[in-house]
């Protein structure tokens, strides 16, 4: 019996793991269990898959089979030791509590073997269920195979979107995300019915699964023939969309857009607008290079929400990095209040990036002074964080690291076009060590891929990432480079203004000692979330670089 199963590179953890041996087949056999103590629920009208729980007004719950089998489905995506056997793994939700007439309609969901449900009513048919699944023989040595399974690699989100939008749903979505997807799908619905608009929140921090719940959506409208783009304000993650989901299509390489592409947009063209990483919408869409006459004076925003019926903005609010940069719920909510929008909030509250390590995050967030409380001492066992002695050290460790790697520094070094000879200037130079940035533009120089690809292609390897093209990727092993423009000062890190080299950031008139500093850590933030498996750092500044030691225990 695995108690509080903790899934394979999240923080989900499963009730219970029941191990052993198949009565019939003599193969390992398992079966998931959900406990509810629920006493009373029935279906909820705002999706196929939620119902609302007597002491939950309100709120909106997965149907406890749906989530028991969608944790089977992500077990049997992830553990090497499931691969290709589903039949292996059974699924079961047992609300104890609960006698038959009080889920009066929950069982209208058709069953399969990845998601049954019982109540204590059916107690007896539960012990035969697992009679008939687990024989009367140890199973110590089947758990200590799921234990000690091999974790596949995420399904990476580039590689599989082009099936996800052509064919069908090639991502697990858990709990909150299923919740958001539901959600999103019924006010579109509800929206097409009638001149209605609603606008729709999800918030969540890095790896959360916010742009998976973008590319379901997108799927699902996709193939119901519904109107709907995907936009973001990046151009690396807007254009690595096009290349990966829209590859051979120019018609899927259409669905993905800029949040500037709306200034012309007819009203309520779209059934549903879905902007990704949405902390990026800023306070207008013209530059110093648009036309005076196409400077309309609209929001950026206003154009947004405009534009669909539907609006969906998916963010995290610790990944605003740039000056004029406004995608925050409370101003997302105050706009469409003014405007009369009915608004939907959904959390997602479970990390899926960072080996799903919320404890990962947290200690990221107090380390940064982005949330309460003093940096603490690295204690994690879910996640690799380690501090290395220079930047050599940094690049030679994360060449032998198996699955993907990529090197990330704040900007403190000048950032040079290339050369005549089409080669890139190695401008970021910490003592002996020196390497380029990465490519400035969307083209490549020599073997550097363009800047969009950089955190996709395997030789953006021999360059150091910035937050622009490191924003809204991930990838195994984060190396981050911790520039001059961190140090600490009584026991908490401290920005250092004069030695930071982005262009965005100069002009004190435009950026305020106070917006510089929030806009940094948020930098940093981002930069130190990227890593699926674990996180290696180091530090220029010798105040820094002591402080992190005390914080990270050296290897043994």
């Amino acid at each position: 019996m695995l108690v509080e199963y903790k899934l394979p590179l999240t923080s989900k953890r499963v009730d219970v793991v029941l191990a052993g041996v198949h009565p019939k087949t003599g193969d390992d056999s398992y079966v998931v269990v959900e406990l509810k103590q629920w006493s009373r629920a029935e279906p909820s009208e705002q999706g196929e898959h939620l119902v609302l729980v007597e002491g939950m007004p309100g709120r909106e719950i997965l149907h406890p089979a749906e989530q028991v089998r969608r944790y089977c489905e992500y077990m049997c995506d992830f553990l090497g030791v499931l691969r290709d056997k589903p039949l292996a793994v059974h699924g079961v939700a047992y609300l104890h509590n609960a006698m038959e007439l009080d889920i009066d309609g929950l069982r209208n969901q058709v069953p399969d073997e990845h998601g049954r449900l019982f109540t204590k009513q059916r107690r007896g048919d539960f012990h035969r269920y697992l009679r008939e699944r687990l024989a009367d023989k140890p199973g110590a040595e089947a758990a200590d195979r799921l234990l000690e399974s091999s974790v596949a690699p995420s399904k990476q989100l580039m590689a599989h979107a082009a099936s996800e939008i052509r064919e069908q749903e090639q991502f697990t979505l858990l709990d909150e995300q299923q919740v958001a997807y539901e959600l999103v799908m019924r006010a579109i619905e509800k929206a097409r019915r009638s001149d209605f608009k609603q606008v729709v929140i999800v918030t969540g921090g890095p790896g959360s699964g916010k742009s998976v719940i973008a590319l379901s959506l997108l799927g699902e409208l996709y193939r119901q023939g519904r109107t709907a783009l995907h936009a973001t304000g990046s151009q690396s993650f807007t254009q690595t969309m096009r290349r990966y989901p829209g590859r051979g299509s120019t018609r899927i390489k259409n669905l993905f857009m800029y949040f500037n592409s709306f200034t012309e947009a007819e009203r309520n063209g779209l059934d549903v607008l879905i902007c990704d990483e949405a902390h990026r919408i800023r306070v207008n869409s013209t530059n110093r290079f648009t036309p005076a006459a196409k400077r309309t004076g609209r929001s950026q925003l206003d154009e947004l929400m405009a534009a669909a019926r539907v609006p969906v903005f998916l963010l995290d609010e610790h990944q605003v990095v740039r000056p004029g940069e406004i995608g925050t719920v409370h101003a997302i909510e105050t706009y469409a209040r003014s405007q009369g929008y009915e608004i939907s909030r959904v959390s997602l509250d479970e990390q899926f990036r960072c080996g799903g390590s919320r404890i990962y995050e947290q200690w990221v967030l107090r380390l940064l002074g982005l949330t309460d409380g003093d940096p603490t001492p690295w204690g994690g066992d879910d996640f690799d964080v380690r501090l290395v002695h220079s930047p050599q050290e940094l690049e030679t460790a994360l060449r032998v690291k198996p699955g993907t790697a990529r090197l990330t520094a704040g900007y403190c070094w000048p950032w040079s076009d290339p050369r005549p000879d089409d080669s890139l200037v190695y401008d970021v130079v910490i003592g002996d060590w020196s390497r380029p940035w990465n490519v400035k533009k969307d083209r490549a120089v020599g073997d550097a891929p363009p800047s969009m690809l950089w955190a996709t292609e395997p030789n953006g390897f021999d360059q150091v990432g910035c937050v622009y093209t490191a924003q809204g990727f991930e990838y195994d092993w984060s190396g981050v480079i911790l520039g001059p423009d961190l140090s600490v000062q009584d026991g908490r890190l401290v920005t250092v203004r004069e030695y930071n080299r982005d262009p965005a950031f100069k002009s004190k008139r435009t950026v305020s000692d106070a917006d510089f500093d929030q806009l940094v850590r948020n930098v940093y933030k981002v930069l130190l979330t990227r890593g699926m498996r674990g996180t290696m750092l180091y530090a220029v500044d010798p105040k820094l670089r002591e402080f992190l030691s005390s914080l990270i225990p050296s290897e043994t």
